[in-house]
Order: structure tokens, then C-alpha cells, then sequence
């Protein structure tokens, strides 16, 4: 299990100095796309890792009010609160993904799952994590690197196959879509998944 006081201050660090190259400015086309054709705005969605989450604002804005933002580092909450004040503050939640509790109908994966390190352990609990957050039936739906699983824990995101990530999801989410995304931003083409998974 991932020690939250090591990670605190790995992600704030990397926030203060301003190594965030993950971090596009905007909500990335395939969420984006994603959350255009949903209907019912009164689901519950948390949003894990959220960083500077303009997918989360994006979501506020289409008029969705049950979205959770959770990090392990203040900083990008606070810097949220401060360009969206009228985002309720009880829904920006700092804790450890792995200790975490909640019920949500959907969750969005912004390569979450590729942002700590890649042990077998980290990546079952991730899974398990997963469905006890989510409803019955409950989505899980996002972005994952396809790019090769590098071991050295300086070189974060960490990557890996779509056979590495069902490895971990089969176990606990039915498949509806995994395949190489085809609207990912110039930077990302031919390096990202899009999946959706159902909780079994």
C-alpha cells in the first residue's frame, strides 16, 4: 500500500515546481466526448487524482453537481477553489485514493491508474478500490497509457499494454470497450486507451 506522506509530498512537490507535463490546461477530447453524451446530470462522479481537474469544472459547467474531486496533495485543491469558488467545497475531497470511502455511479480515469508505482500490489488494490467506490452496475471509464511499462519510479506516468490493464480490471469489471483511443490530443495519439467498465 502506497505510504500517503511519501506521496503527499512527492505530487506537491511536483505541482510546486511545476513539473506537471500531464497537465493539458483543458479536458481532455476523449472525456470531453464522453461526458457530452451523457443525460442524466443527477449521477454521483468522483473524479480520483483529479490534479487541476478541468474535467471536473467542465462537468460543473454542463450542470452535473454531485462530481467529488479527490487528491493527495492540497495544492491543486486549493488552486481549484480559487478558479471555481463556486464549486462546493465539501466535494473537493484530500485523502489516498486507498483509503478513500464513497459511493459513486461513475468514476473518470485521467491515466490515474499510470500515476503511482507499477507493483502487482498497487495495481490489484487499484482494481478492488475501484468496485468497492462504484454502485452496482457503476462505471468506471477513462484513459490509460499504452506505451511500454518502464520500472524506474522517476520516469512517472507509468504506462503498460491493454493485456497488463485487463490483467488487474477482468477480475472485477465486465469489458464494454477497451480499445486505442481515436481523439486523444496530438501529443497522446497512439498512446492512449479508452475504456469502459461495468462493475460485476
Amino acid at each position: 500500500m502506497m505510504n500517503s506522506e511519501t506521496e503527499n509530498k512527492y505530487w506537491t512537490l511536483r505541482y510546486e515546481e511545476q513539473r506537471t507535463g500531464w497537465d493539458i490546461g483543458y479536458p481532455s477530447t476523449p472525456l470531453k466526448t464522453y461526458i457530452d453524451q451523457l443525460e442524466d446530470k443527477s449521477i454521483k462522479i468522483l473524479i480520483p487524482g483529479a490534479g487541476n481537474a478541468y474535467e471536473a469544472e467542465y462537468l460543473f459547467s454542463k450542470g452535473f453537481k454531485n462530481v467529488d474531486i479527490l487528491d493527495i496533495s492540497k495544492l491543486p485543491l486549493d488552486e481549484f477553489k480559487v478558479r471555481l469558488p463556486e464549486f462546493p467545497q465539501n466535494q473537493l475531497r484530500l485523502a489516498n485514493f486507498f483509503e478513500f470511502s464513497g459511493e459513486y455511479d461513475l468514476i473518470l480515469e485521467q491515466t490515474f491508474f499510470c500515476s503511482f508505482e507499477p507493483s502487482d500490489e498497487n495495481r490489484n488494490n487499484y482494481a478492488k478500490k475501484m468496485t468497492e467506490l462504484l454502485t452496482k452496475k457503476g462505471k468506471l471509464v477513462g484513459l490509460w497509457f499504452d506505451m511500454p511499462l518502464i520500472k524506474n519510479t522517476d520516469k512517472r506516468p507509468f504506462g503498460g499494454t491493454k493485456a497488463d490493464y485487463l490483467k488487474y480490471l477482468n477480475p472485477f469489471f465486465d469489458v464494454k470497450y477497451f480499445e486505442r483511443c481515436y481523439n486523444s490530443i496530438s501529443e497522446r495519439q497512439g498512446k492512449e486507451l479508452f475504456g469502459v467498465f461495468i462493475k460485476k
